[in-house]
């Protein structure tokens, strides 16, 4: 459902102008530039056959900008680090300009200077475009630090939802992930911080 309509009842362009996804993997188009890609965002947007609006390329140009990779406008995607290309990715989702941004684990493959850079521009935009923003993140701390709100999930079930602090515990972390974790506040947020104790072995 999608303000109380079926998701099944509402045109794909219509839908595409309301909620933006980034999958975990998107495949890279072949020799594509870093402000084609982004463009390509802008699709639900236009007629067919229509060419670039002005309004279209202030949105490419802005959502480039949000995400800091302006710089890289006409290289290839293929030469661009890993960190650089989930800006692009996620600067293409932006130039929908949706008011609702669905993320597949975002900071995969990442290491954590670029997990923490692609998160606090996230919360950036979150803050500053009253973005809403959904992910499913793997990082349980990362993920404390930076939701607000959670739903913890096993095999595809909900085990619980709200705030971090009302969800992370050390119940929760045996009954999820099977893991004898101490929890402890993040020096930094003040949110739950999880320290791995071991896997709970099986009786």
């Amino acid at each position: 459902m999608l303000d109380g309509v079926p998701i099944r009842e509402i045109g794909p362009k219509k839908l595409a102008r309301t909620v933006a996804l980034l999958p975990q993997t998107p495949v890279i188009p072949e020799g594509i530039s870093t402000s084609d890609l982004v463009s390509r965002g802008r699709y639900p947007h236009q007629k067919f056959l229509q060419s670039r609006s002005k309004q279209d390329m202030e949105a490419v140009a802005e959502a480039m900008e949000l995400m800091n990779i302006t710089e890289f406008a006409d290289r290839s995607i293929s030469e661009l680090s890993g960190g650089q290309r989930q800006r692009v990715w996620i600067a293409m989702a932006l130039a929908q300009q949706t008011d609702i941004l669905f993320l597949d684990e975002p900071t995969t493959f990442l290491d954590i200077t670029y997990q923490v850079e692609i998160l606090e521009m996230l919360k950036t935009l979150n803050q500053s475009k009253k973005l809403t923003i959904m992910m499913v993140l793997h990082e349980i701390n990362l993920s404390s630090r930076y939701a607000d709100f959670l739903f913890a999930m096993k095999d595809g079930r909900l085990i619980a939802q709200g705030k971090p602090k009302e969800v992370i515990s050390k119940p929760l972390m045996r009954e999820v992930f099977d893991l004898d974790a101490e929890i402890i506040a993040d020096p930094v947020s003040g949110e739950p911080f999880v320290i791995p104790v071991g896997r709970i072995k099986s009786s």
